[in-house]
């Protein structure tokens, strides 16, 4: 009998479900996953570079590689990249952080660095507030390396969530060589009555 009732209520779930009513997607749906992702990666990225000691800035696993420093430099810059074409606002930076080599901003104090990559994120979000699906296919100019080539917002914007992603997993993986604990891989707070 018990399970006659288990199979009828297995059956009976999925059919009760079915009948509520879809839940309205948003506006935006792209616009809205690419945002989702990329906010979290910012999260998670200045939480790694928050917890990293300043006198691991200048670590690097290998010579062929990057500093903690020059990535945070590095990704501060590409956020600014990418970030400018997703609207009208650009953003506007001192001069010390356009004329500086990136070799020798990358030994800035832990403090700038970090406040720099935190700006380059709260420019990002305010970017974002400017973007929709309508206007991903859009062309936009994109110059890089002294070459200026057309390119589909849409590109910019995936470019800009996988270019965090990548340097997420390189500073996780520093992290892991120096015995500390990645954002991702610390415990997830427990929910009020679990």
């Amino acid at each position: 009998m018990r399970i006659a009732r288990t199979a009828c209520l297995a059956l009976a779930l999925p059919l009760g479900l079915a009948a509520q009513p879809p839940a309205t997607p948003p506006a935006n749906p792209i616009t809205t996953a690419f945002r989702g992702r990329t906010m979290a990666l910012q999260r998670n990225l200045a939480q790694a570079f928050d917890s990293i000691p300043e006198a691991k800035f200048g670590y690097r696993p290998t010579p062929a590689q990057l500093t903690v420093g020059y990535i945070a430099q590095h990704l501060a810059s590409d956020n600014y990249l990418f970030c400018n074409a997703f609207g009208d606002q650009k953003a506007q930076l001192p001069d010390k952080d356009t004329s500086t080599p990136d070799s020798l901003k990358a030994r800035w104090p832990k403090d700038s660095l970090v406040a720099k990559l935190k700006a380059s994120f709260a420019f990002c979000e305010t970017a974002f507030a400017q973007l929709d699906d309508a206007k991903l296919a859009d062309q936009v100019s994109m110059t890089f390396g002294g070459q200026t080539r057309s390119v589909t917002r849409a590109g910019m914007v995936l470019g800009h969530a996988l270019d965090m992603a990548d340097h997420y997993s390189q500073i996780a993986n520093y992290m892991r060589l120096n015995n500390l604990v990645p954002p991702t891989a610390l415990p997830r707070p427990t929910r009020a009555g679990e």
